[in-house]
């Protein structure tokens, strides 16, 4: 082909398309957009946790008061080439330590959002919870995967596959309503929430069919608000606009969910899972319900993912500092 014919070829091509901005850079760049907020890092003593933080600071979003023994963060800082002398830094002597002085930090008003170190999560979870001295409020507390899932056009809010094992009704209403909240002060609107079981249709062998149906006329009397809501509704037909025809379900939600529910912690996990390594996607997480949001991170985490876990707290953190508080128990 001589370099005349080349170029014609593509100009018949057209221009090279640009790659798609993936659905957390947008969410990352909206929240670079608002007061980057100050977060306390509880135990931040290995690569990910401490670089994490480092990053979310690099990028403008927080500002970062890490909480653990000194020599030890110092010493990650230097041998994963960070500087964190910008940083404030609370002495403590272990982990447990630090989730305790975290929360402390948090009732002292130094700071907007808890981000999980490399502490257990339940370690850090018990400093939450705790009667006297945690942050607990009147609203169950509950996880939200943010996922971006490659395959599939919009973000997909998953709750909740972390913290509630079995809950019942009262619980269910408070998962979805946090997540609801989320979706909202992220400023993604008002979402459409399917109330996920196994089947589409309400009945007594499968309890969770009876949940769903009870969930969404909660919504109808206010009880819920914010979204729209549907359900009981299998996943396949939740999210596949082709499966919900052909089972000839007809509503707003059906084949467009953006908020899946799932009955129990192991059901969410396994979802979570099977679209983190089957569909490639991409899953940041956020515990709500408490006095401040708090991040959830995994060691196997990607920087991305890091960022988006601490960018939806931080949108959540700013819109909320102009309302009320979400009363305490």
């Amino acid at each position: 082909m001589t370099p005349e014919s080349e170029i014609g070829a593509i100009q018949a091509i057209g221009p090279v398309a640009s790659p798609p901005v993936s659905k957390y850079e947008r969410l990352i760049a909206r929240a670079k957009g608002v007061p980057a907020a100050k977060t306390v890092v509880v135990h931040p003593c290995d690569e990910s946790s401490l670089c994490g933080a480092a990053e979310a600071a690099k990028a403008g979003i927080i500002v970062p008061i890490l909480v653990g023994p000194a020599a030890k963060v110092n010493a990650v800082a230097r041998d994963c080439n960070v500087d964190i002398r910008d940083f404030e830094l609370v002495d403590v002597a272990h982990s447990e330590a630090a989730a305790a002085r975290g929360v402390e930090l948090i009732h002292e008003g130094k700071g907007e959002l808890l981000m999980k170190g490399s502490l257990h999560t339940d370690e850090l979870m018990r400093a939450v919870t705790a009667t006297s001295t945690g942050l607990r409020t009147a609203r169950r507390i509950s996880h939200v995967f943010v996922m971006d899932v490659p395959t599939h056009a919009e973000t997909l809010f998953l709750t909740d596959a972390a913290i509630n094992v079995f809950p019942d009704l009262d619980a269910k209403r408070d998962i979805v309503q946090n997540a609801v909240d989320l979706f909202s002060q992220v400023g993604l609107g008002v979402p459409r929430v399917a109330i996920l079981s196994a089947v589409e249709t309400v009945t007594a062998k499968i309890p969770s069919t009876i949940d769903a149906a009870a969930l969404c006329k909660m919504a109808d009397r206010g009880q819920i608000t914010g979204a729209i809501l549907d359900g009981p509704l299998a996943y396949d037909n939740a999210i596949d606009s082709e499966a919900a025809r052909i089972k000839g379900i007809q509503s707003a939600v059906a084949g467009k969910a953006q908020i899946l529910v799932v009955p129990n912690l192991e059901a969410g996990n396994m979802l979570a899972k099977n679209l983190v390594y089957m569909a490639k996607a991409d899953s940041a997480g956020i515990v709500l319900g408490a006095r401040v949001p708090i991040v959830l991170t995994s060691r196997a985490d990607s920087v991305r993912s890091r960022l988006a876990s601490c960018a939806a707290a931080v949108l959540y953190a700013n819109a909320r500092r102009n309302v009320t508080a979400v009363p305490e128990a």
